[in-house]
């Protein structure tokens, strides 16, 4: 009897699949040991070749619907796709990132097929046939465990760095070109373009080297000295929520809950006390050290190293020491 299989929705722009598509299909290659069901990467695109094929290193099997229709996101295309590929191949899950394609295409596609449904998922498994989920509540200060109700199948979202893509080496998976389904152009919407920021502008989840300050930092005429450190290190300037509140920076530089979630290989986190909110969205980084004069300060206990001092003497003393490092003194 074939291996039922565990979908994962391959999520690629502009021709580059997205790290949550890997984050994915990591939780999804344990699941599906412990299931013994079959993990399938779905890609939905057009002129794929090369994404089809990466994919194949990570699953099991790889759906590959090619139709110029698809090579561009369409909330409405994408569903009739996966509706169409649930129906027939009967996934045990069905995994969509909880991003802007996600958060679209999910929730209709689960009342279009009457699935149970879960989203923002942090973390998930199944214990004896039912699906359990982990979300959090009261602005990331809670995690629940709840189960969904039984079904044949389940559809969930899960959020960006909620797990870190693995290295379990090759699966030399097999890729299997399916024939579109779609009849037509959906009407209802149409993919115009991707708007990218103007150039200058930064995005922080890209970044490998972040430093981010707090209300540590006193007033907004403090901030060239953070932007400096940054520059120094190759790094870019984030922010917790309170700067932004002020207005000293825009909300594309926040980090949380309520910002975004990032995972850089550096986080240098100065004047921030590490509420939880904050926590949330950095703490998956590689590295993390804080510099804070509280000493019992939150963000200490989520730190790989704590440099328990005035930010107004430590960062001078860095930027010094850097530019000399660089000869730029």
């Amino acid at each position: 009897m074939m291996a039922r299989p565990l979908f994962v929705l391959a999520e690629h722009r502009m021709g580059e699949l997205r790290d949550i598509t890997f984050e994915m299909l990591t939780k999804g290659h344990e699941m599906a040991e412990r299931l013994g069901a079959e993990l399938t990467a779905i890609l939905l695109g057009h002129g794929a070749d090369g994404m089809a094929e990466e994919l194949a290193k990570w699953a099991n099997r790889v759906l590959y619907v090619e139709d110029e229709r698809l090579k561009d996101f369409n909330a409405d295309a994408y569903q009739a796709v996966l509706a169409h590929l649930i129906k027939e191949r009967k996934p045990i899950l069905t995994m969509i990132g909880h991003t802007a394609y996600g958060v679209d295409l999910a929730p209709a596609l689960a009342i279009q097929l009457g699935l149970p449904i879960a989203t923002d998922c942090i973390d998930l498994c199944f214990e004896d046939s039912k699906l359990y989920v982990v979300r959090q509540m009261y602005g990331g200060k809670v995690n629940v465990k709840a189960r969904l109700k039984e079904a044949e199948s389940y559809i969930v979202t899960v959020r960006p760095a909620a797990f870190k893509p693995g290295e379990y080496g090759p699966v030399g998976g097999q890729v299997e070109r399916v024939p579109s389904p779609l009849e037509a152009e959906p009407e209802a919407r149409k993919f115009v373009e991707i708007i990218t920021p103007p150039p200058g502008e930064v995005d922080i989840t890209a970044a490998d080297i972040i430093v981010s300050v707090g209300r540590g930092i006193r007033d907004k005429e403090n901030l060239p000295m953070i932007e400096e450190l940054a520059r120094l290190l190759g790094g870019v300037v984030a922010c917790s929520r309170p700067i932004v509140d002020k207005g000293w920076l825009p909300k594309d530089r926040q980090v949380g809950s309520s910002g975004k979630t990032v995972k850089p290989k550096l986080y240098l986190a100065i004047g921030i006390s590490g509420a939880f909110q904050h926590i949330v969205g950095m703490k998956d980084s590689e590295l993390i050290i804080a510099i804070n004069k509280d000493p019992k300060a939150p963000i200490f206990r989520f730190s790989d190293y704590g440099i328990v001092d005035d930010l107004f003497k430590v960062v001078p003393e860095l930027i010094k020491q850097l530019k000399e490092l660089k000869g730029e003194a």
